[in-house]
């Protein structure tokens, strides 16, 4: 009995979400077909052009956007942002540092501080 080793396959989202990338974004012949292992480990590996500009100059997804500015995606809602921003963007708003972002950089810096303080406490006890 042998066994046929098919090819693993994923949708075009999934890959954009790997690679940290704004599907709507992409070429179209990237959202068009189907992304196969090998091929989204050569994407990391070796970048094309295009990979390349969008991950420096976006536009980004939230969860990029929201690691760039230092705050969680649940944070870029309460501040209103709910579509993907570019670099230039994102640089904007670090630079002008509106009100809601630095109470939600504050809030993510306090969430840190808890999660250490947690992790350190669990590592005691199983001491």
């Amino acid at each position: 009995m042998t066994s046929h080793k098919t090819t693993q396959t994923m949708k075009p989202a999934t890959a954009a979400k790997k690679l940290g990338v704004y599907l709507q974004a992409t070429p179209a012949e990237f959202q068009d077909g189907v992304v196969t292992r090998n091929e989204l480990n050569a994407l990391q590996a070796d970048p094309p052009a295009w990979l390349q500009d969008l991950r420096r100059n976006g536009p980004h997804p939230r969860p990029v956007v929201a690691s760039k500015l230092g705050v969680s995606i649940a944070g870029l809602a309460r501040g209103g942002i709910t579509d993907p921003l570019t670099t230039e963007q994102i640089d904007a708003l670090k630079d002008e540092m509106p009100e809601w972002l630095q109470r939600e950089r504050a809030t993510q810096a306090e969430v840190r501080k808890e999660a250490a303080r947690i992790k350190e406490k669990q590592e005691q006890q199983e001491k």
